[in-house]
């Protein structure tokens, strides 16, 4: 297969899944598989599947009719809030969709009556870290309109932490939103199935806690798919950082110097980078840049290093190896570097039971 190509180590994603669902099951926290950095890869999907993840989310429509097609048979659900223009796709390929407005809520309703459906919905509650949700306040508002439509369904209360501005799960958070959950349920005279307390983030929090209140689902996909944590980016214990790697093909190599000459003003993508003068060093460029991945997120092999990308170009300093065109350099990914690559046409998928060690 061609380069640049993503090679997938299914067997690894199989046992992140399988691991964290064995470790959270005796908390009382199943796992939705998240596969959105994936763009709804039906292999991958069926790894976590396989590894007993209770439903698959995804956050664009595209991914979850990709899933819908491979006739998976857990719930499958929009974690990203429908766009009013999408919700007949929506009501058509999601069992349940997060959602935070009610305007969207009633667009919902009608687009599952016109269908013949009921769909099933998630509030969002906002706790802090500014991105999606409803305010504390306005949770029972919004529940009772969900309740009393009869072509929704409630099935829980969630929240988001840590993306959009690193606001940490912990025990004040994560109590309030159970406390949410109570006042629901006494507002509605019913229990809520689902209590979704977060993203990979919660982990550390659902390991380490005394009580995980009524959070009885978390959302997983970097935990899964790259084993790290991402409120540091470090290993988790037990998990394979190394489910995916990134070849790319070396199409110059040469001896070069390691300072530029000439006025120098902004580089393609800003201030170019200065790296130390060494004299004339071992330079290789692979097809790869910045249209591919995010050069600033993607791992070197051994001796190797990244000074930097175009749009098209990534420019290495070889050290003592040297490379000749044709010659595959092999790459790790973090979380911003796999999600780019694999939304790149340009990039290749291979899925495997297991890859070549990282390197050339």
């Amino acid at each position: 297969m061609t380069a640049p190509r993503l090679e997938v180590r299914l067997d690894r994603i199989h046992l992140n899944a399988r691991s964290l669902v064995d470790r959270l099951a005796p908390r009382g926290i199943a796992v939705t598989g998240v596969t959105k950095a994936t763009l709804g890869s039906p292999e991958v999907a069926a790894a976590l599947v396989a590894a007993g993840v209770s439903a698959l989310g995804e956050s664009r429509i595209e991914g979850l009719e990709r899933l819908r097609a491979a006739g998976l048979t857990v719930p499958l659900v929009l974690v990203r809030s429908p766009m009013p223009s999408q919700v007949g796709r929506v009501v058509a390929a999601a069992d349940v969709s997060f959602n935070t407005e009610p305007d969207v809520l009633e667009a919902l309703a009608a687009a599952a009556r016109r269908q013949g459906r009921v769909h099933g919905v998630v509030l969002m509650v906002e706790l802090g870290d500014l991105r999606e949700g409803i305010l504390p306040g306005d949770v029972e508002v919004v529940a009772r309109q969900v309740a009393a439509s009869p072509h929704l369904e409630l099935r829980g209360i969630g929240t988001n932490l840590a993306c959009q501005s690193g606001v940490v799960p912990g025990d004040d958070n994560m109590a309030e939103l159970s406390a949410l959950v109570a006042t629901v349920e006494a507002a509605l005279g019913a229990r809520l199935p689902l209590v979704s307390g977060g993203n990979s983030s919660t982990l550390a929090w659902a390991f380490s806690t005394a009580d995980v209140g009524r959070v009885d689902d978390l959302r997983l996909g970097e935990a899964i798919l790259l084993g790290t944590d991402p409120l540091d980016r470090r290993p988790l214990d037990g998990l394979h950082a190394d489910a995916f790697t990134l070849v790319a093909e070396v199409i110059e190599a040469k001896i070069k110097p390691t300072q530029p000459w000439g006025d120098v003003g902004h580089a393609a993508f800003g201030t170019p980078l200065r790296a130390a003068d060494r004299g004339l060093a071992n330079r290789a460029i692979v097809a790869l840049g910045e249209q591919d991945v995010d050069p600033g997120d993607v791992v070197a092999p051994p001796g190797i290093s990244v000074l930097g990308a175009s749009s098209d170009h990534l420019v290495l300093d070889t050290g003592t190896l040297v490379l000749e065109p044709g010659d595959e350099v092999r790459f790790g990914v973090g979380y911003r570097a796999l999600l780019r690559a694999m939304t790149s046409p340009f990039v290749g998928v291979r899925y495997a039971r297991r890859t070549a060690p990282l390197g050339r």
